[in-house]
């Protein structure tokens, strides 16, 4: 995502945020996943502390991710998948 692509709007009086430009999402959807409400809130205290929207911090997040991903695309702080059946194992040195 380019930063000059989000534009600036007041967000509870606090401060302004960034968030992408009406129209420019190709095919958005709503999440509709349950998790636990202290993790909403930490997450949009977070995205907002960092001046975004929850949906644009989300964005970023997954974008940052990519580069944390293994061969198995796992991120590398996960633990990794067993090898399937018939796959051999690769050692790391």
């Amino acid at each position: 995502m380019c930063e000059s692509c989000f534009y600036l709007f007041p967000y509870d009086g606090d401060m302004d945020v960034k968030r992408a430009p009406r129209g420019t999402r190709v095919a958005p959807i709503r999440a509709a996943w349950s998790i636990e409400t202290h993790r909403k809130q930490r997450f949009d205290q977070i995205a907002r502390k960092s001046g975004y929207t929850s949906s644009l911090f989300l964005e970023l997040v997954i974008d940052h991710l990519e580069d944390e991903l293994t061969d198995r695309g796992v991120p590398n702080w996960l633990p990794q998948p067993e090898p399937a059946d018939g796959e051999l194992p690769i050692d790391t040195v």
